[in-house]
Parts: structure tokens; C-alpha cells; sequence
């Protein structure tokens, strides 16, 4: 698989994965499945071990993205941001090619296609290699959707799943639902983290916390 090392936060469907380095953190994003369902590799680059974001689908090319010999990366971890299939058709596959840990928050666990070996609610931390990201808790799109931050050297970076995307965040199926959904939104995401925070969302391109904060009424008002 081709990997480019200039980051722009968008891939394709079958193209290449995009690579940025931020300090002890390196970012693989690959585009996989016919949703265009992102996958993130996270590597620790002190020790090589290695998270998965989402095993979504295609387990040959998230393989790949892995690579192979004595270079690559020790993938040993995949969470699983929320329950919907599109995010964990390749989990099964992975999972057994790479003997992970499987980790999920506790209300979407029972979903997936297999037993989760680690349970994660608000505020707990994941870690790998000399990394950890601390888990966010987002109810509204799924009763158990999390998203992950890493507070890089830089900024903050979120890894979102369907929580939030550019121009809103993910279906919601009551009313109810979307009031929680942007309340958890505001309190845990847009009121504690600054506008540079980099978002890293479940399908499509990144954005800011920054350009996405104008438009949280609007998205309110809209409902979804």
C-alpha cells in the first residue's frame, strides 16, 4: 500500500493511506470499505507497538497498512467506537491475525461480532507503547460511542468515530438522542478542548474543533 507522508486529512475509497508524525505518535489514516469508513493506525515510535482505530473493513489492506517484516509495527490493540457494523466488519479478521486486545465501551460491546476484552466508560485511558489517550464518552448515536484524545505536543488530537464530523454529527434516532448527542458534544468536547483540537472522524475528511465551533446552534436547531 502506498502511504503518503504529506497529511491533508482526506483519503480515498482504494487510494492511498496518509501518515503524520506528531512527536511520539505517528497517524496512519486509510479509507476502506463502501462507506468510506476511515481506519486509524496509531503508533508509538519509541517502542513500535501499535493501536487500530475502528477495524472497519477490508482486513487485507488494514494488513497491509501494517506491513510486513521486521520493521513494522506490533499491532496489539483495536478499539471499537461504536456498535454499527460498518465500523467492525473486519474485527473478527484482525483480531485473529494479530492476537489484539479488543477494547469498547460497555453499553456497545454486546454488539459486536466478537467478545471484547476490555471495557471503557468516560474518563478512563487506553494505553500502548509509551501512549495514552483518554476515553470521551459521546451517548447519542449509539448508547456506547466513545472517541479517543491524544494530547500531542502540539495540540490535542480526537479520534471521533460517528460522533462528530465536519458540518454536524452522526444520525441520531429520537430527539432525545440529539439533545444528548450535542450536549455531550459541547460539555465534554467543544467546552473543555481548544479551537486548534484536530478531529479525526469515522468516515470523510478531518477538521478543527475551531472551524467546526461557529455552527454547534445551527446544529442544535437542526436536529437529526
Amino acid at each position: 500500500m502506498d502511504v503518503l507522508e504529506e497529511y491533508s486529512g482526506h483519503t480515498d475509497p482504494g487510494g492511498a493511506a496518509i501518515r503524520r508524525r506528531i512527536g511520539p505518535l505517528t497517524v496512519n489514516k486509510v479509507s476502506v470499505g463502501p462507506m468510506d469508513n476511515n481506519a486509524y493506525l496509531l503508533v508509538c515510535t519509541a517502542t513500535h507497538e501499535a493501536l487500530l482505530v475502528d477495524a472497519a473493513a477490508e482486513p487485507e489492506r488494514i494488513a497491509d497498512l501494517v506491513g510486513s517484516g521486521d520493521g513494522r509495527p506490533e499491532l496489539k490493540t483495536v478499539v471499537t467506537t461504536h456498535r454499527h457494523q460498518d465500523h467492525w466488519q473486519a474485527l473478527g479478521a484482525v483480531a485473529g491475525m494479530f492476537q489484539t486486545r479488543r477494547i469498547a465501551h460497555p453499553e456497545d460491546a454486546p454488539e459486536l461480532p466478537i467478545p471484547t476484552d476490555e471495557l471503557v466508560s468516560q474518563g478512563d485511558t487506553v494505553a500502548f507503547g509509551e501512549i495514552e489517550l483518554e476515553v470521551v464518552h459521546l451517548r447519542g448515536h449509539t448508547p456506547g460511542s466513545i472517541a479517543l484524545l491524544y494530547r500531542g505536543p502540539d495540540r490535542p488530537h480526537l479520534f471521533t468515530g460517528d460522533s462528530l464530523f465536519p458540518g454536524g454529527h452522526g444520525r441520531t434516532l429520537t430527539v432525545e438522542d440529539h439533545v444528548q448527542l450535542m450536549d455531550d458534544l459541547e460539555e465534554r468536547v467543544f467546552g473543555p478542548l481548544p479551537d486548534d483540537t484536530w478531529f479525526y472522524p469515522g468516515h470523510g475528511d478531518d477538521s478543527t474543533l475551531g472551524e467546526q465551533r461557529p455552527h454547534l446552534q445551527e446544529w442544535r436547531e437542526r436536529g437529526w
